[in-house]
């Protein structure tokens, strides 16, 4: 039996629903993102967003680091969308006329049908993406998950299972639009770390001067440079104070060497492509 939602959530879930109905309603008179943090999952979008969240500039969408319309969300439509994020007057009183918003929703990287849509809706939007050791990246998404009650085995056996679990599931939902694919969605550990095939789905739609590709180690190890190079290409001016913080982590167990290892080795062929496309090494490669 599930526990009753305190007053606190009940109350907190009536504002999401009024704010949205309005959202909706004014939506003529808000702002359109004009970036997306797109991906990949468990690679330091939240800590991405919250940061840009920080600049004087930048307008978050309310409520949500990621509202999850072009993914899941589409058959809402676009006023839906449109509602999320502040009026053109609120924003440009708070951040001044070079406001600009946005929102950071990972599953758009990977969903199959979410670019298309994104350049239908968003035609000038600029997409940031951020990367990390998909090694790394595949045992955090399965704790993560599991977590979320969304896997139960362990980690080995998920993956053992996954090429069966997504086994159609592009076909899928591609042929079904408002298909939900709860395994590809959630299980699909090693799939989403070949960070290439995505990369390049995405400069097929948008071409590569609108993608910017960040290391996120590169990222937390060293954040103002990795910072500074996302404002230039969201033509924000340089801002001070901002203050750089890891979200979203969770703790877990090692993995063990072998299985690291054969995954390693998974990753280097799509790594090496990852390097000459992007024309520089990844950190986990250096």
């Amino acid at each position: 039996m599930s526990r009753p939602l305190t007053m606190r959530t009940r109350a907190r879930r009536t504002v999401r629903v009024v704010t949205r109905a309005v959202g909706r309603l004014t939506h003529t008179h808000r702002m359109r993102p004009g970036f997306l943090v797109v991906g990949a999952q468990r690679c330091g979008t939240t800590s991405m967003m919250k940061t840009l969240g920080q600049h004087p500039s930048v307008m978050p969408a309310v409520f949500h680091k990621g509202v999850h319309y072009f993914d899941v969300n589409y058959d809402r439509g676009l006023p839906w969308y449109v509602g999320h994020f502040p009026t053109v007057r609120a924003a440009r009183r708070a951040a001044g006329p070079r406001a600009v918003t946005g929102e950071s929703s990972p599953y758009y990287m990977f969903h199959p049908l979410a670019p298309e849509r994104i350049a239908v809706d968003l035609p000038d939007v600029r997409l940031v993406v951020l990367v990390r050791d998909p090694v790394e990246r595949a045992y955090s998404a399965y704790t993560h998950e599991k977590a979320r009650g969304f896997e139960t085995e362990e980690f080995p056996h998920a993956l053992e299972l996954e090429p069966v679990r997504i086994a159609g599931e592009v076909d899928k939902l591609r042929a079904e639009p408002g298909y939900d694919s709860d395994h590809w969605r959630h299980n699909a550990y090693v799939t989403r770390g070949q960070y290439i095939e995505q990369l390049e789905h995405l400069e097929s739609v948008f071409g590569r001067e609108r993608l910017c590709v960040v290391d996120s180690q590169d990222f937390f190890d060293d954040p103002a440079p990795a910072f500074a190079e996302v404002e230039r290409f969201l033509g924000l001016p340089s801002a001070g104070g901002i203050e750089f913080e890891r979200h979203n982590a969770r703790p877990r167990s090692p993995m063990p060497d072998e299985l690291r290892a054969r995954l390693d080795e998974h990753y280097r062929p799509y790594d090496e492509r990852l390097a000459a496309w992007w024309g520089r090494t990844p950190s986990w490669r250096r």
